[in-house]
């Protein structure tokens, strides 16, 4: 069994990190990790692991820092791809980007005001303790693996924890600004991004984990326009909190697709 240090940094405006003083911090955290692994805390390769807001970012390293990220692993394709639309989709694409479109009409209205109206939404949510939780707690309602049940998938203490952390921080406006970020991104941004997608540099590998009452539930050849796809994992159950639904299966996929890269090393 192999044995992995596992860092867990907070995003920026998230929990006990710092908060942005400005907006566009979302297309920049990439570099931000880079500099933690590598300079500060040394290592000189790297994977990462991430979901939500995590795989966008860990596609970001992967493009912009090949030569330390070994691999990636991630539990979505990045939402941002449903923007630049293909073409050519096949019949699983257009049934995925057709579910997307209504789920976005049915779900979305959170993501649309915290990307359009952050500080209108953000001071009423720290002020009202209330408020907070249900703007959190419905989340965990919808978006888990719970039936309706949430008590089924997480106890009292964790969700009260998970709200706790935003409350007892003031965090829950500076958490949106990600959302702000991709809403108000320029052109510029997103030529900059196409640009740096693996342009002469080597593509690095990609495994995904897939759980069925996610939010959005890409076909694999989705995927396989933007990542170099190696692993592919459809999970039997969990949602979009994976980690804190089926940490066990997650870590088992996570440990499983590593383990081959430093075995690989190690030979």
């Amino acid at each position: 069994m192999w044995a992995f240090d596992v860092i867990v940094p907070d995003l920026p405006g998230y929990g006990f990190s710092g908060k942005p003083k400005k907006p566009g911090t979302i297309f920049h955290v990439n570099d931000l990790w880079a500099r933690l692994m590598v300079d500060t805390l040394r290592y000189r390769r790297f994977g990462a692991h991430g979901g939500d807001w995590g795989s966008t970012i860990a596609e970001q390293l992967a493009r912009s820092h090949p030569d330390s990220v070994v691999a990636i692993h991630l539990t979505g394709v990045p939402f941002g791809h449903i923007f630049q639309q293909p073409n050519d989709p096949s019949p699983a694409e257009a049934k995925f980007l057709k579910a997307n479109e209504q789920w976005i009409q049915k779900e979305g209205a959170y993501a649309l005001i915290q990307s359009t109206k952050p500080q209108s939404l953000g001071p009423g949510l720290s002020d009202s303790p209330a408020g907070l939780a249900a703007w959190i707690v419905e989340k965990f309602r919808a978006w888990s693996d719970c039936g309706g049940d949430i008590e089924s998938r997480f106890t009292k203490d964790e969700i009260l924890t998970h709200v706790m952390m935003y409350w007892a921080t003031n965090s829950i406006g500076t958490s949106f600004l990600p959302y702000y970020d991709y809403s108000n991104a320029s052109a510029l941004t997103w030529v900059k991004e196409g640009i740096k997608s693996w342009s002469g540099s080597r593509k690095v590998p990609a495994a995904f984990a897939l759980f069925p009452k996610d939010i959005s539930h890409p076909p694999r050849e989705w995927a396989e326009r933007f990542f170099d796809v190696q692993r592919w994992t459809e999970m039997p159950r969990g949602g979009h909190f994976a980690a804190m639904e089926e940490p066990r299966l997650l870590a088992e996929d996570i440990r499983a697709w590593f383990g081959a890269f430093r075995q690989q090393r190690s030979t």
